[in-house]
């Protein structure tokens, strides 16, 4: 957080420019798949109820994050358009824990689990 003013995971290296390193905000967009498949995420800064209780044991985990030459790719594609709905406002989904909103922008920072607005993707 000090070195480049988020809290970019402490396992991968970080560019420093926060649009590049959205995905690698702890807690990381491959946080949950890494959980379900592995028992940790990258870090095993998040593990399973099941590795915590010892009936599951850690195992090495491979790197899901896109390599360099295809991550601008993601960071730069621009997202499919929403088919058009009938809404009153926009729907906005955050990524870390899902909590959803009905509004014309996302929140400045999640109710839930307190990520802050960029960590919002319009959802519908």
């Amino acid at each position: 957080m000090d070195r480049y003013g988020y809290p970019a995971c402490p396992c991968r290296l970080a560019s420093g420019i926060a649009a590049e390193d959205r995905d690698i905000v702890c807690p990381c967009d491959y946080r949950d798949p890494d959980l379900a498949d592995y028992g940790a995420c990258y870090c095993a800064l998040y593990v399973s109820q099941a590795v915590l209780e010892g009936r599951r044991n850690l195992e090495s985990i491979p790197e899901r994050r896109p390599a360099p030459e295809s991550r601008h790719l993601y960071t730069e594609a621009e997202p499919d358009p929403l088919p058009e709905r009938t809404l009153a406002y926009p729907v906005w989904r955050c990524r870390v824990c899902g909590y959803l909103c009905a509004r014309e922008t996302p929140p400045e920072a999640c109710p839930i689990c307190k990520a802050k607005k960029d960590r919002f993707e319009r959802f519908m």
